[in-house]
């Protein structure tokens, strides 16, 4: 992996921490204001899910495991 490509993917995964960020306050929002849209908390749960395996997946690529 040359030094752009790891700039990229770095850049990518501050993006997806923030947009995790993000989403994590929007559902502490909903909640502490006694939201009844059950159905928009579960969306926005779901996409945290879905950004959290990203940033995994994204993380394992830049620092793979190295077996000793």
């Amino acid at each position: 992996m040359d030094e752009d490509e790891q700039n990229e993917l770095l850049a990518r995964l501050e993006m997806l921490k923030e947009q995790h960020r993000d989403l994590d306050a929007a559902v502490e929002a909903l909640e502490y204001a006694g939201s009844t849209d059950l159905l928009q908390i579960k969306r926005l749960k779901k996409r945290k899910l879905q950004l959290k395996d990203e940033i995994r997946l994204l993380s394992d690529r830049i620092l793979p495991d190295i077996i000793a």
